[in-house]
């Protein structure tokens, strides 16, 4: 998760650079910025130019005006002459605990149905029983060498892919997931290595086609969110995803973290999912 150096020499206006980057990915201009953050105008020109360095806490404040991630932030205290304030521990580090056994305890919770721990990468970091029970109802998970990637385990040929109904759709949908759902809306280059790494899989759309997500949409019944089919037995069973993330993250860990809960769409699904873990497991028994 670590794809920041924090301890990197940054050159003396990178601050600069990086402020002004920041506006501009937010679509923020300087008066909008100082009218939020409760600094000039002038003080924030100073601060792009290279002619004024700001305090720690107002470097701060305009951070979380533009909702800068943390990680980010370590790198604008940097970049500024300060030490990072956000510490990047691994995810199940002791400082994580009380996290990750809230998470634990969420995810057991959700049984009869999956639900998986991911970080920024869609790395699987945690999940409940159902979870590899439910996928092992559609191929072998236990011959799949870790870590896994929720991603990867759909888009692989040798994975879900052959179980996906709608593939162009959802194939689509999952892309503009990963953009819209990265930290911060911040497409790094481990972000970028990933949707690279899914467009090289066969049958994948080459691009984005606008209005697509409209009219997949459109043949999902009316619902209120569009659902992801895997066709078992010439049966479709549909699902839907409920993400939850840290309210008040104070670390690099907890706030890229994400609970992920697939819940079935409609009853059938859901008499379906029960039948399929419950013959699943009278097979293993």
């Amino acid at each position: 998760m670590n794809s920041a150096n924090p301890v990197k020499k940054v050159p003396p206006n990178d601050l600069g650079m990086l402020l002004r980057h920041w506006r501009d990915m937010r679509g923020v201009s300087q008066l909008d910025l100082s009218l939020n953050a409760g600094v000039s105008q002038r003080h924030i020109s100073f601060i792009e130019s290279g002619r004024s360095v700001p305090s720690r806490q107002m470097l701060m404040d305009i951070a979380q005006t533009l909702d800068i991630p943390l990680r980010e932030r370590n790198t604008l205290l940097l970049a500024a002459g300060y030490a990072p304030m956000y510490a990047d521990g691994a995810w199940n580090a002791q400082e994580m605990h009380s996290v990750t056994r809230a998470l634990g305890r969420m995810l057991r919770q959700h049984e009869p149905f999956p639900a998986l721990v991911i970080d920024r990468y869609w790395n699987v970091l945690m999940t409940n029983d159902a979870a590899p029970r439910f996928f092992s109802c559609f191929i072998d998970m236990a011959a799949r060498e870790g870590p896994r990637n929720m991603l990867h385990l759909i888009f692989d040929p040798d994975g879900m892919r052959p179980f996906v109904a709608d593939w162009p759709g959802v194939a689509d949908s999952l892309i503009r997931r990963v953009y819209r759902e990265s930290v911060g809306r911040v497409v790094d280059d481990s972000t970028r290595e990933l949707l690279d790494a899914l467009r090289a899989y066969p049958d994948v759309p080459a691009s984005l086609t606008p209005g697509s997500e409209l009219a997949a949409g459109a043949s999902a019944d009316a619902m209120p969110v569009i659902p992801i089919g895997f066709v078992k037995d010439g049966r479709v069973m549909k699902y839907f995803s409920m993400v939850a993330t840290v309210g008040t993250p104070q670390t690099i860990a907890a706030q890229e973290l994400r609970l992920e809960c697939m819940f079935p769409a409609d009853d059938e699904t859901e008499a379906w999912h029960l039948e399929m873990l419950d013959e699943a497991s009278q097979r293993t028994h």
